[in-house]
Order: structure tokens, then C-alpha cells, then sequence
């Protein structure tokens, strides 16, 4: 799916509609000192078989896209909920 790299939509801080800069989310770096990372680590921790059953088959082929989109004005980021798309192409707009 082709997406434009810029749309106009409402800025909640802005309280109007302005353009807005679009991206693709991607997930930040773990932290592997907070509680959740941590009580993983030592659960997977340990000798012989693994933690859990290994999938077998995976049901999905698509995964949700998640778009970033910054406020030009004011920079304020929201996500647009992710969408089930195989490919996300961003292209560039001429006005």
C-alpha cells in the first residue's frame, strides 16, 4: 500500500488540523534492567529443554503497520493504529 509522506489531519495539541510528517513505527531497543526483561531472562535461564513449546505454524502473514505521524507545527507525535499490510511503501507527495 502506497502511503503519502505527509497528511493533513487534527493535532491535539494544536487544536486544528495541520500537516503532518508520516513514518513508520518501529520499536525502540529493550531494556534488559527493567522488571519485565529481567523476570523473562530468568525464566529462560537454566539447563536443557527450552522455556516454551516451539510454534509450529504461524497463522499470520501480514503484520500490523503501525504510521508515526509528527505535527509539522508544534512536532507532536500520535500513531494511526496499525493496519494489517503486507508491504507499506511512503511516497512522496508533489503539490
Amino acid at each position: 500500500m502506497k502511503v503519502p509522506n505527509q497528511i493533513r489531519t487534527y493535532c491535539p495539541r494544536c487544536r486544528r488540523h495541520t500537516v503532518h510528517k508520516v513514518v513508520l513505527y518501529k520499536a525502540g531497543k529493550r531494556r534488559t534492567l527493567a522488571e519485565g526483561e529481567r523476570r523473562f531472562a530468568a525464566k529462560k535461564k537454566g539447563y536443557g529443554s527450552k522455556r516454551a513449546a516451539e510454534q509450529k505454524r504461524f497463522a499470520k502473514i501480514t503484520k500490523k503497520q503501525v504510521l508515526k505521524l509528527i505535527c509539522n507545527e508544534c512536532g507532536y507525535i500520535l500513531h494511526k493504529e496499525g493496519i494489517r499490510l503486507k508491504k507499506v511503501e511512503i511516497v512522496e507527495v508533489r503539490r
